[in-house]
């Protein structure tokens, strides 16, 4: 149902560069075995939007998408007595569109979508190209916990952010430092051979 709605926005709105997810099991798919892209990522990286998620367990990141299922509670799911699931859907879709009218100027400003390929189809089977990105925050150690494994950055940054970016064409992860007051400079600390594995994309 993911990847339906994903799919349903971006036909009708276009293609965003990066789609920006928390790291429930439904968008980075399970988390036991390493190494592994779910079919939210997939279809993202086929179709070029890089997918971004945020540390967990920390607030501020998703603070625009907390906001909005915020506000849609109190205006749609508290405010009406709904009498069943279309009824919902009515109420939701007013509400939706009011918001867009709302945010007309930061819509209209915002960069420019590419168009939805029409001859686009998902192969689960290919292996996925492109790139991804991970914002971490280190352990003590100065390792973080990324695709289910734990990696060294190889010189001190204990208990801060990093940015992990991996690119499935150079087959290389890159590990790069920021401060979320000043993320304009973010220096390279470390960058490792890898390659995702054939298991982590055949379903």
């Amino acid at each position: 149902m993911t990847v339906q709605s994903l799919l349903k926005h971006w036909r009708e709105v276009g293609l965003p560069g990066y789609a920006q997810f928390d790291n429930d099991m439904i968008f980075h798919s399970t988390h036991r075995y390493p190494d592994s892209l779910g079919r939210v990522i997939r279809v993202c990286l086929s179709l070029g939007v890089v997918p971004v998620f945020v540390p967990p367990r920390e607030t501020g990141f998703q603070g625009m998408i907390e906001s909005y299922n915020g506000w849609c509670q109190a205006k749609v799911w508290s405010r009406f007595q709904h009498h069943d699931l279309p009824d919902l859907q009515v109420h939701s879709d007013k509400y939706v569109e009011a918001l867009l009218k709302q945010r007309a100027a930061r819509i209209e400003a915002a960069p420019d979508r590419r168009p939805f390929p029409g001859d686009w189809k998902l192969n689960l089977k290919k292996r996925p190209s492109g790139r991804l990105v991970y914002l971490r925050r280190s352990n003590g150690k100065s390792e973080v916990e990324l695709l289910g494994r734990t990696r060294a950055l190889g010189q001190i940054w204990p208990s801060r952010l990093v940015r992990c970016e991996v690119d499935l064409e150079d087959d290389k992860i890159r590990f790069y430092t920021i401060r979320r007051k000043g993320t304009t400079g973010q220096p390279k600390i470390l960058e490792v051979d890898y390659r995702l594995p054939n298991g982590g994309f055949q379903d």
